[in-house]
């Protein structure tokens, strides 16, 4: 709300301009572009490097000729926003001024109807720092205002009459402070890293990786060369499955601000950088490399007699994670049904990398129930999409290829594969192979009832659009699926 003393004579005020980037929308549109140059124009990425060399303004408005961002839908500081709106209301002058390129600010500037004026960057002039102040004192004099957020903008703030900040960096905050400069408002909306890193990376998707341990464990292998091979399996998986993670938003940018629960996620709502993430994703990879590597070395040191045949072997399977789940990211999942069927392949590429990190082969039975089991998660998934998309009216998932009018089809496809995993799970029980292994190999029949109702619930919940879009969020969160993973838990026990 304006101060007492703004409310005095608002008219008297100098013109007020704000700054676009990082300012009036949490992103950064230069990086918003690129992004959306690489998910629909990949190749057009290679040119990116020689527009550089034209000069930073002669990159911005190529990038702004090829893509156009949604505007209407970008992450706006809303305590700014409202703001600007008031003192547009009293019919003080506000100027859009940033160094994006001028037809993203013009379109920015078109969409919100409070602008008196854009001063922008014109594919030669990058309107930014010294060059923005020139400008600034070429049209207004000294009688102006400005609302900025980065170093950058710190000249700016020296030489106008009431300073502001929106969401100011750490590094203008400080440079402010030693220049005894005291904004007059900050605007201050946005969640703290601590909070925006662990959703950004999926956290909670970690618990896919325990897949990993499978083969150990259904081995009865316990050897600590081998469960550190595990673990160690566990966290590069890990880290390489957040940072495709976060490829998967950035690339999704513009898709997640238009859903009403993506759009919340830390890089489609400005919370984090596109720039951090990038930077995220190298180091994420390297240090799953790392640790990929360690795996040998470790099963040789703490148990020799269980040393590796194919020692690098989980990198195969690590590399073949991070091209599949890129071009998943890239492409294959706007096709149809081929989605569902890479979605499954990547739980069951888990199991194969755990069997690989540990030496110990994944059994058919354990591959045949993965791929019916996992399939039907991945279409559940699919489901719950389409029932929520059917609630809000919508007829089509946008760059999916589904419609509502699928959805009936994806529920008897996910339901017949969830029911034929079972079915496999039977055939195991009753066969030699499971004799090998348990001692009590009747009691592992009461698995099939609890499987049985857990899959039935899921669908039922789906189907009744009570269903998080993600299955493992709902398997790790409700009380019910985690009281029936104790459940064939105590019966495995019992079993041995």
């Amino acid at each position: 709300m304006p101060t007492a003393a703004e409310e005095l004579d608002l008219s008297a005020l100098p013109a007020l301009c704000v700054d676009l980037d990082g300012t009036l929308v949490k992103s950064d549109t230069l990086h918003d572009s690129a992004l959306a140059v690489a998910r629909h124009r990949p190749m057009d990425i290679l040119k990116i490097p020689g527009w550089l060399l034209q000069g930073k303004a002669a990159l911005k408005q190529h990038l702004a000729a090829i893509v156009q961002l949604d505007v209407a839908h970008l992450p706006y500081n809303r305590e700014l926003l409202q703001y600007l709106e008031q003192q547009h209301a009293t019919g003080r002058p506000i100027y859009l001024a940033t160094a994006a390129d001028a037809a993203t600010a013009h379109r920015v500037a078109a969409h919100l109807g409070i602008f008196s004026g854009v001063l922008a960057s014109d594919g030669q002039l990058n309107l930014a720092g010294k060059n923005k102040l020139a400008a600034f004192q070429s049209q207004f004099g000294d009688n102006f205002s400005y609302i900025g957020n980065a170093s950058p903008d710190l000249t700016l703030l020296q030489h106008c009459r009431q300073p502001m900040v929106a969401n100011p960096t750490p590094a203008l905050s400080a440079a402010l402070r030693k220049a005894n400069i005291t904004p007059v408002r900050s605007f201050e909306e946005r969640v703290s890293p601590l909070r925006a890193w662990p959703k950004a990376i999926r956290l909670h998707q970690w618990a896919k990786n325990v897949l990993i341990f499978l083969p150990l464990l259904l081995a009865h292998a316990w050897t600590p060369g081998l469960l550190a091979a595990s673990a160690l399996a566990f966290l590069s998986f890990g880290l390489c499955a957040s940072a495709t993670y976060i490829v998967n938003d950035l690339l999704d940018l513009e898709a997640d601000r238009q859903h009403p629960r993506k759009r919340r996620r830390p890089f489609a709502s400005g919370d984090l950088s596109a720039l951090s993430g990038i930077l995220v994703v190298a180091l994420f990879l390297v240090c799953s490399l790392i640790l990929a590597l360690l795996i040998p070395g470790a099963i040789t040191a703490l148990s020799p007699a269980s040393a590796l045949a194919r020692p690098h072997h989980f990198l195969v399977w690590l590399g073949i994670y991070l091209v599949t789940t890129l071009a998943y990211s890239l492409r294959l999942k706007r096709a149809v049904l081929v989605d569902v069927i890479v979605l499954s392949g990547l739980y069951t590429i888990r199991i194969l990398a755990g069997s690989a990190a540990t030496g110990i082969i994944a059994s058919t039975w354990l591959g045949s129930f993965s791929i019916f089991f996992f399939l039907s998660l991945a279409f559940v998934k699919r489901f719950a999409e389409l029932e929520s998309l059917r609630e809000r009216g919508g007829a089509s998932a946008g760059g999916r290829g589904y419609h509502v009018a699928d959805i009936e089809q994806l529920r008897s496809f996910g339901s017949a594969s969830g029911y034929a995993s079972v079915v496999v799970l039977t055939l195991y029980i009753s066969n030699l192979d499971a004799a090998q292994l348990y001692t009590h190999t009747q009691r592992l029949w009461l698995l099939i009832p609890v499987l049985l109702l857990w899959i039935s619930r899921l669908w039922l919940q789906a189907s009744r659009g009570q269903l998080n879009e993600d299955p493992v969020v709902y398997a790790i969160t409700d009380r019910r699926s985690l009281f029936l993973g104790v459940l064939v838990l105590a019966i495995v026990l019992s079993a041995l």
